[in-house]
Formats: C-alpha cells, structure tokens, sequence
C-alpha cells in the first residue's frame, strides 16, 4: 500500500515561497494527491486481484471474463431488496422477464482511472495558469527577506530595493491581482463542475450517493436498499452468446464477481463528501474575495492583520494610497517576509509614499 501512495509523495513538497492561500492549494495539492492515488489504487491488481471473475459453464473463464470487462454487465434494479440466497441470488441479481424488468447496465468500471487521472489534471490547471501568469514576481520581491537571521547590511539593501520597487510601479498590480482572482474563481467553477460530471459519469446516481449511503446506515435492515450495490454491485450478471454445433444462437448467462468495487464504492463515498466540502469552502472564499475587491476598510482590516507589528497609521497611510493590486502583492509578501522584516518595509513604504527620505 505504501508503494502506491509513495508515488506521489513529491507532491507533498512545502514551497519555499507560498504565492497563493490555504483554500487553493487543497484544489492543486491535496485533491490532486487524492485523485492519483485512488487512480493508482484502482489499478493496483496486488491489493484487489483481478477486476472481474465470471462463472458460466461450457465458456472458457478467460474468455467470460474479457468478455464481460469490455461489453459490460448488468443486475435489475427492482431486485436490489430481498433476502439474499431465497427471493434473489443477490442484490440486483435474479432472473429477470425480458420488456418487463428494468436492466442496468454497468460500464464506468473499465474507466474509472482514466476518469480519476483526468479529473486530477482539471484540478491542476488553475494553478498552473497562476504560476505562469505569476512569473515569479513574489519569489523576486522576498528577496531571502524570509530568513529570520539577515545580514543587516544585505537587509538593508534588500529592502530599499524593494520598498522603491512599489512606489515606482504604485497601481500597476492590478492585473496582477485580478489575474489571481480569475483562478479562485475557476478553481469553484472546476469543484461545482466536477460533481455534475461525475453525476453523468455515474448514470445520475452521484449527486445524492453521499447522502444516500448515511440514510441507508439509519434504516431498518428489511427496509433498506444498499445505495452501495445499486451504483457498484459486487455481483453482477453478464450474457454471452455463441453458436451451437447446429449453427443456432446459444444464450448463456452468468454470474460475475466485480471485487474492483469494494474499492470503488468507497472512494467515491470519500469524494462525495470531499468535492461537497471543497465547493462549500470555494465558495465562501469567493464571497470573502468580493468583499476584499468592494470594500476597502476589509482591505485595511486584513492588512494590518498581516502587518500586526507595524504602526496602525504607517497601514492605513500606505492602504489609502495602494490600490487593489498594491494591496495583493504587499499582503502576499507578508506571508513570506519575517514579520520583524516585514514591520520595517511597512514603515519604510509609508515614509517613502509621504516623500520623507528613508535612512
């Protein structure tokens, strides 16, 4: 199991340099480890076995089984209840009148870490839109301002550079800013998108498969219908026919273990409730957006929250002359600049913008 897993551990590496927030790297970093992992998972044969064994007589099993992994197998929904072994053989599994019952047909399995692998990528690309249109601007302004132990002389300097750095380029970060903005906001569009293909991807049965599943730990035994079974039935049914030694069509059914979605039902249980979380917060972190983009006493508030050592005027002097895209980049580097550093550039930027000359 580690083997799995171990192959993604690189993209558990800590930037040195952090040029976005905690919400937008739960879409590039943690949901993007979790979907290759359970993509590698699903096709880790050593934990699973084979992904289908299908049992029919006078058919070769090799043959059954490439068979029914390519053209699909089915169960009947209206026998998803019953006791298992007396009215069915299990649940969706029983005989069935042909125009009469209902046939589900299961073909997702064969594609489900295609699926995932893809669905990983999509999660990927607002983050590398951001990292190209930031060209590094953050990692050159820190300027190793990030270690706490400075030479002073180099500090110095450092920050001379880059306290005359924004008030040369003053309101020339919006761009910037909006650019950063645009990715938030694909990153909610991606996770809300996200759901309803999977929705279609499972046959309509993914939007409430979470929901489902805690109903169904909450009803009588005899009640219940396994959400599970219905959308990743463990056995299933599968229909090969051939030619008889007469040249007449011979119709053979059988039955078809899938062990493939012992493994499924829960990994998509798990990304039920992780794609719900991840839209909710997505979106809650787009309201806080449009409040730091409207209102500006959020901008001041915020800012000198980042800036708690700094002189409350030197925050509010620099606040009334920056605008939104001075504000971005002046915060963004407050996350990577040491806040003792980080209180002299505040107050060697609110001296510089006053046009005092700064020692």
């Amino acid at each position: 199991m580690f083997d799995v897993f171990g192959s993604v551990k690189g993209l558990l590496k800590l930037d040195q340099v952090c040029i976005d927030n905690n919400i937008f790297r739960l879409h590039y970093k943690a949901t993007v480890i979790i979907l290759i992992a359970f993509s590698l998972l699903v096709t880790s044969r050593q934990y699973i076995g084979d992904p289908i064994d299908c049992i029919v007589d006078e058919i070769p099993l090799n043959v059954m089984d490439t068979y029914c992994w390519i053209y699909s197998t089915f169960t009947i929904p209206n026998r998803l209840t019953g006791v298992a072994g007396k009215d069915i053989v299990q649940p969706g599994v029983s005989n069935h009148v042909d125009g009469e019952d209902e046939v589900k047909y299961h073909k997702y399995y064969q594609w489900v870490c295609f699926v995932l692998f893809f669905q990983a990528m999509l999660f990927y690309i607002p983050r590398y839109l951001w990292k190209t249109w930031e060209g590094g601007r953050i990692k050159m302004l820190v300027l190793d301002l990030n270690c706490p132990v400075v030479n002073e002389e180099c500090k110095d300097e450092r920050k001379k550079i880059l306290v005359d750095y924004f008030v040369d380029n003053l309101n020339r970060h919006n761009f910037y800013a909006f650019r950063f903005f645009i990715c938030e906001a694909l990153n909610f569009i991606n996770v809300v998108g996200q759901i309803y293909f999977m929705d279609f991807f499972l046959d309509g049965e993914f939007s409430t498969y979470g929901s489902d599943v805690v109903k169904f730990t909450e009803m009588e035994p005899e009640e219940r219908a396994d959400p599970m079974a219905r959308v990743f039935p463990k056995v299933t049914k599968c229909t090969f026919h051939k030619y008889g030694p007469s040249g007449s069509v011979q119709k053979f059914d059988g039955l078809c273990v899938l062990p493939l979605n012992i493994v499924n039902e829960k990994i998509y249980v798990f990304l039920w409730f992780w794609f719900i979380s991840l839209s909710i917060v997505s979106g809650i972190s787009l309201a806080y957006r449009a409040a730091v983009v409207i209102w500006p006493n959020v901008r001041l508030y915020l800012l000198r929250a980042r800036s708690r050592l700094s002189s409350h005027n030197d925050v509010e002097n620099i606040a009334e002359k920056c605008q939104i895209g001075d504000w971005f980049v002046l915060y963004q580097l407050g996350k990577n600049i040491d806040p003792l550093i980080y209180k002299e550039i505040i107050g060697d930027l609110s001296a510089k913008l006053d046009g005092k000359e700064v020692v």
